[in-house]
């Protein structure tokens, strides 16, 4: 039986923010030791004529000038992983999200070569993390390009709904790299009340205790996890408001953000608001992890 590792996908495009996401895609191959697997997804057209006559090739790998490209830019280049360069026909957004199947992870960067600098998903990225099989990591525009790690991961964790494979996955990138995990936990803000004199009151007792129980729950559900890996030290946030507020803001500090993909609804490809939000405005490369109604994974 084959044990090999399934490879770490690196989705390129030639951009600036591609080429950013590829090494962090190697960066990850060479921590989980695995195989990388640089993936291009294009349309390519050839003349009219030759389309009409039933002459159209599609290029292979060796044809990309793409895959040419970062073929060049790596060859020689010591400490890699094993590479497999693969060329697809097709519209990204529609090729890439049917690629996770066979790998355990997708990289790709943010918004290419167009769209607004300050939001990071783009069509191709929308569209892996809300329908690939596997994991997938957004990376964003780096300010500066190269930065020292924080030593710090990032989980949103929704109590209302919490997901154990979105925890795992947290809990396991912090162990291997020897990371801080903060767990992000929103709730809803607290009620307030009026006096005669029109001066706003405190919460209640009842609204305290609420967010006591939210914490607890929280919790219960990372107990399991941190037994498993007992390495990871971790922090609880609690705190009231948007959870995808805290998230960002949670981001400025953190080398990876990792929040479970939105249940999907039927007829619906689209992320939920919170995802949604993250992947538009984090400052960190962000992963998102199908949900999965399973007990706590095996560790990996």
């Amino acid at each position: 039986m084959d044990q090999s590792p399934r490879p770490v996908i690196a989705a390129v495009d030639g951009s600036a923010n591609g080429n950013r996401a590829l090494e962090w895609a190697i960066s990850q191959a060479l921590t989980v030791r695995a195989p990388l697997r640089i993936v291009h997804a294009r349309l390519y057209m050839n003349s009219i004529g030759s389309a009409l006559s039933g002459g159209f090739e599609e290029p292979g790998p060796d044809d990309d000038p793409v895959l040419i490209r970062v073929r060049e830019a790596l060859d020689g280049r010591a400490g890699l992983p094993p590479i497999e360069y693969v060329s697809h026909p097709g519209a990204p957004d529609r090729v890439l999200p049917g690629l996770g199947a066979d790998a355990q992870l997708m990289v790709l960067g943010s918004r290419g070569r167009g769209g607004f600098a300050s939001l990071l998903l783009g069509s191709n990225g929308l569209a892996c993390a809300s329908r690939a099989a596997c994991p997938v990591v957004v990376v964003p525009r780096a300010e500066p390009p190269v930065r020292d790690p924080y030593g710090q991961i990032v989980l949103g964790l929704n109590t209302t709904a919490p997901d154990d494979s979105t925890t795992h996955f947290a809990f396991r990138e912090a162990a291997r790299r020897g990371a801080r995990l903060q767990v992000v936990i929103a709730h809803a803000w607290p009620g307030r009340t009026f006096t005669t004199a029109g001066t706003i009151g405190k919460a209640s007792h009842t609204q305290t205790a609420g967010a006591h129980e939210i914490g607890a729950l929280a919790a219960a559900h990372l107990r399991p996890h941190a037994e498993r890996f007992p390495e990871v030290r971790v922090e609880q946030v609690t705190a009231p408001g948007d959870a995808a507020g805290h998230l960002v803001a949670a981001s400025q500090a953190a080398d990876l953000l990792v929040i479970g993909r939105h249940r999907k609804r039927p007829l619906s490809p689209h992320l939920g608001s919170v995802t949604n939000a993250v992947l538009l405005h984090t400052t960190c490369p962000v992963a998102v992890v199908p949900l999965e109604e399973t007990a706590v994974p095996a560790a990996a």
